[in-house]
Parts: structure tokens; sequence; C-alpha cells
């Protein structure tokens, strides 16, 4: 008997439906008419066991306790999901072979390994047992994926991976948040203060950010623009750059302070002769975005439909597996296998069948163009998010569904438009004495932006326009204008830049090295767990909304100011992923990965034994809501 695992019942339906009929379902599996079984996992159907699994005086949180170190770890069945477990339990022990099919990624492979691991293989079993990856649903493209089967063998790496970063955060996060939980009792509070190596960074992110506004004092500062004319009357502008000399009036990002030196300059140039000494045009192109990865989606459906992260994941989830229209959904890659560049004009044609972009966009693409997001060498685990080549029947989709669609179908409909491009022409010219420079940007074709209606980037802040200029022409300065403007707070986070600080989290690194090292790392927590990072310290009552501003609560900022440092810093966590890079592609062990982190949780318990905050004391724990139960009522006859 050949046994298929699925993580999920969605999943384990869609490979059914490629196999042999007709199908039998049972309770908690489904027997297809070639003898084959297909039964599923509900998510996790095990946990790690609880401090006081190991021994029950550890019911009790005691600092003397700490830190509570398993010296042979153990896993115990979620209570909800027994029954499945047990199902599984009989079929593995019949099964000749076992075809693994989690979900591709990290904790997808240790999600069923650890239930081959925890009901025993015989070594045949473990030596046949095949890895099956699928990131779509639709039937076709299940069946390809059953064709294309590897050794369960080749994937321990991964395996071992997210084991360790399973062990790591339960040893962190258990110990830490004991340790503090007493700290703040001693100091007054007497809610759970929770320690977690990704929750308590992004935490930490956001009272800096709030702390920086709160304290932020404004500054004017002034800027030099000449206003001038050539031989045949064409006007334009230029800007003033302060010389090295000016450099006591400036801030650190160059912006003079002093308004008298700024009108001294406008007095000195005024009606003034110039001359240009350089002019430089360039041509200059920007090729399509790539398609989605989920930050990059729940980024931008922040910005365009002011969605959570959460939200945009649900979203995302319902489109992959109960309507079966997306790809894989939690990928952190944003490129495409070179074979599914032949399934374009499905693709396409699906999109524009289920209103995910119109006609006139698709008959103005052209489905030859081949970009840079089909390549082999960049696909890892799982690829892109794109759309499907599944047809709704009628239009079976939620508004929040229908933007999400539009937004993944856009962006692969962009791969198909040409590059935008455009001149860039720069003009330097002097002044009595002074540096302006004069910038414009022509567009030559709009190309990929026609699709996000707009044709230029606000960001480059570039003039319109520049006339006809050759280098050693003379210029009439005829007025000069100064232009007093005020440096800007730092603005709060939205879902969109907490989940961009999140990916780039390595321009909030110190040391050199580490961020060095996390520039090609994937950031501060996965794709998968971002959002329920970020909704997390919601429910914790550490961060709180404003309309779509993110904010620290007194709660998370006295929290913050508690714990030392280095907990609330993204480089340990953020090398941490790194780390756990490594471990999957077998250029780190787990011991050389757990070593060192036993020896800092020693250190961190001992800090939170002597630590106090006295701004703990009088805050209210935060409120957990339950929910109501209706009283079934029967229905009059």
């Amino acid at each position: 008997m050949k046994l298929y695992i699925a993580e999920k019942p969605s999943l384990g339906r869609a490979i059914a439906d490629a196999l042999p009929k007709p199908h039998k379902k049972q309770d908690g599996f489904i027997e297809t008419s070639d003898g084959s079984i297909v039964s599923w996992c509900i998510g996790h159907l095990l946990e790690q066991a609880q401090p006081d699994d190991y021994d029950p005086k550890y019911k009790k949180w005691q600092h003397q306790d700490l830190p509570i170190i398993p010296t042979e770890w153990q896993f115990k069945a979620k209570a909800n999901t027994k029954k499945q477990l047990g199902v599984l339990k009989k079929l593995i022990k019949k099964a000749q072979t076992i075809v693994h099919a989690g979900d591709p990624d990290r904790e997808g492979q240790l999600l069923v390994d650890e239930v081959l691991q925890y009901v025993g293989l015989s070594e045949r079993q473990k030596q046949t047992t095949q890895r099956l990856l699928i990131s779509d649903l639709n039937i076709q493209a299940v069946k390809k994926a059953l064709n294309t089967q590897q050794s369960n063998q080749n994937f321990v790496p991964l395996s071992v991976s997210a084991l360790a970063r399973a062990r790591a955060d339960w040893l962190y996060g258990m110990n830490l948040t004991r340790a503090y939980t007493l700290a703040g009792q001693k100091s007054g509070y007497q809610g759970v203060l929770s320690v977690g190596r990704v929750q308590t960074p992004v935490l930490g992110l956001v009272v800096r950010r709030d702390a920086e506004i709160a304290e932020f004092v404004s500054k004017p500062f002034y800027e030099v623009f000449a206003h001038l004319q050539t031989q045949d009357k064409s006007r334009f502008c230029a800007k003033w750059q302060p010389s090295d000399a000016c450099a006591p009036y400036m801030d650190e990002e160059k912006r003079v302070l002093v308004k008298g030196l700024a009108e001294n300059v406008a007095a000195r140039i005024k009606d003034q002769e110039g001359e240009v000494t350089a002019i430089e045009k360039k041509p200059k192109k920007q090729l399509a975005p790539l398609p989605y990865n989920l930050s990059a989606l729940q980024i931008d459906a922040s910005k365009a439909f002011g969605m959570s992260a959460k939200q945009v994941l649900d979203v995302c989830q319902s489109l992959y597996e109960k309507h079966k229209l997306i790809t894989y959904p939690r990928s952190d890659n944003r490129y495409l296998p070179v074979a599914h560049y032949k399934e374009r004009e499905a693709v396409v044609a699906a999109m524009v069948n289920n209103n995910g972009c119109e006609q006139s966009k698709v008959d103005a693409a052209n489905l030859s163009l081949k970009s840079k997001c089909w390549n082999d060498k960049k696909v890892a685990a799982h690829h892109a998010i794109i759309p499907t080549s599944k047809k709704l029947k009628s239009a079976q989709l939620g508004h929040q569904e229908q933007q999400v669609y539009g937004l993944i179908s856009r962006q692969y409909l962009a791969q198909f438009y040409p590059a935008f491009s455009y001149d860039e022409t720069k003009a330097e010219i002097m002044i009595a004495g002074g540096l302006f420079i004069a910038k414009a940007k022509q567009v030559n074709e709009i190309g990929f932006k026609v699709l996000f209606g707009k044709a230029s980037d606000d960001e480059d802040n570039l003039s319109t326009y520049l006339p006809p200029l050759v280098k050693g022409q003379r210029l009439q300065c005829h007025d000069a204008q100064i232009q007093e403007k005020h440096t800007q707070p730092p603005q709060y986070y939205t879902d969109a830049t907490l989940l961009a600080a999140m990916t780039g989290i390595s321009r909030y690194v110190k040391d050199k090295d580490i961020k060095k090292i996390l520039k090609e790392t994937d950031g501060l927590g996965t794709e998968a767990t971002r959002a329920g990072i970020i909704e997390l310290l919601f429910k914790r009552g550490f961060l709180a909304r404003n309309a779509k501003q993110i904010r620290s609560t007194e709660l998370g900022q006295a929290m913050i100011a508690m714990l030392p440092e280095s907990l609330t810093l993204p480089d340990r966590t953020a090398l941490w992923e790194s780390h756990l890079a490594q471990i999957a592609n077998k250029e780190c062990t787990y011991q050389m990965f757990m070593d060192p982190l036993l020896s800092q949780l020693g250190e961190f318990v001992s800090d939170a034994k002597v630590a106090n905050n006295p701004d703990l004391k009088g805050l209210s724990k935060p409120r957990t809501f339950k929910r109501k139960t209706r009283k079934r009522t029967k229905a009059k006859s």
C-alpha cells in the first residue's frame, strides 16, 4: 500500500483527485482504485512538550528552576487532533511506501517528518519514503508533481533546520517569558510578559520609532534655486549644491540650517552670468518588478487597500486552497521555473476570465517576451506566487479576494511588458563660484508602468524640462529663490512599512559584520510567520492600531525598557535565520547552532533575576475575549 501524507485536508483532496478513480472516502483518509491511500495532517499534529511534562515541579514558575533545558526532547499529541494522529499511526504501520506531501518549505518538511518519527518507521520505510512537492493545487500541476518525486532523505537538512528553530524558540521563549514575567511581578505587574526571539525585536523596532517621533524637534533648512534663462529666452531652474566649506552650517544630510548663508548665496547669484560646465545625458530603463513573494504582496496590499498582513495571508490561503486560483502563497521566492513559461497563455486567459485583469491589458502585452523571472537557478523549495490556469465558472470571489487576485495577476502580466525607458539629463552650472545642478527626465516608453497607472517615479524628484544645453554655454540668472523647509519626523509604522522593515532587517542592524551577512538573508521571521508575529503583539497588548498606524502601548514600552538591549535588537534573531538557512544548505550543523544559544540562555536568565521597571506598576493586563456560545433552540414546526 502506498500512503500519501498531506499537510492538510485540502492538499490531500487535491492529490486524491489526481489519482485513479473511483475513490472511497473513509474517516480521515481517501482510498483510490489503485490501492493507494491519501491521508493528511491538520497542521502540526504534534507540539513541543511543556516544561511540566518533563517534571511536575515546573508547573510553578520559579527563578531557581531556570533555565529549563530538556536532556531528551519530547513531542506530544495536540489535544484537538489526536484522532487524526491515531488514523495516521495505523496507516503508517501498514504502508509499504510512504509519500511525504507537506508544504514545500521548512515547516512543511518538519510537520510530516515529526509524525513519521513519532510513529516510528522501519529502516526499509525510511529508505523508501518519497517527497512530493506541490505548489499548485490544480489537477494538471498535481499530476506533474506526482511524476517528479524525490527521496525524502534529500530533505533531512531542511527538517533539521526546522527542528533547530522550533527547539531554539522553545528554549528562548519559554525560559525568558518565565524569567521576565517573574521580574514583572516584582515590579508590580501581574500579567504575562512574553519574550520571543522574533516578536521582541519587532516590538523593539516599533518602540524605538515611537520614541524618535516623540523626541523629534523640527528644524528649518534652506534650499536655493537659480532661475536661469538661455539666449533664446528658454527658462529653467537649477538647485544649489553646498560645498564642503559650508559643512559647519549643515546637518548630516547636508541640509543648510543657517538662513543667512542661503540669503548670501541668493544675493550673490542674482543678475549674474552662469556657465554650463558639464552636461550628461544617460539612457536608463527600469525592468518590470518580479512576481510576488508573500511579503512583497502583503506590503502592496497594505498600501493599496489598507489590508493587514494577516488579512492578506488569510485571503491568499483561500485563493490557494478553496478556489485554486494561485500557487503556494507562503513563498519567499520571486522567481519561476523555466518550464512554467509555456503555461503563460493559459494563465493569462484564466486571469481575464476571473476578472484579474482586463482583456485590453492582455492584448497590449507581448507574450513572446521572457523577463528575468524565469530562472531555474533562482528557484528553491518554492517559486513566486502567480495565478494558476484555473478558470472560475462564475464570479465566486469576495471583495478582498478579488483585490488580492488582481494584484497577483497584474504583477504576472507585467512580465510581458517592456521596460520603462527614459533619458536622464544632468547639467552642472557654475554661478558666482557656486555649483548648481538641474535634472530632467524624458520618458521614451512607459512600458510596464501603464499597468500601474503611473509613467514616472515620484521619488526621482526630477525636473520635467530642460532646454537643449551644451558645455560652455552662457546663461543668465535673472532671479534667485530661497525655499524654507522643515525637517520631518520619521513616520509611524504601518503594516506595509513594518513588514518592509522585517524583510529588510539589515538596515536596522548595528554590527557591520552581521549587517553584511544579513543583506542576503530573508530578514526577521519567515514569510509564513511575519503576519502572525505582528498580530500576536496586538493580542498581547504590546501594540495598538491608530487608523493605519501601528504604535506601541505603555505596556510594550515598559517591557522593552526592562529588557537588555541585545534582546530587543534584530541582530541576534536575524543571525539565527542565517544559521538556520546554513543548516538547510548543509553549511552548518545542529550542534554548532544550539551550543552558543545554550550558553547565552543562562546569562539572559541571570539578567532577568535583577531586572526591575517601576513603570510596569499599575498597568493593566490585555483583555482577552471569549466567544459567547449561543444556546441552540429548536425550530418551531
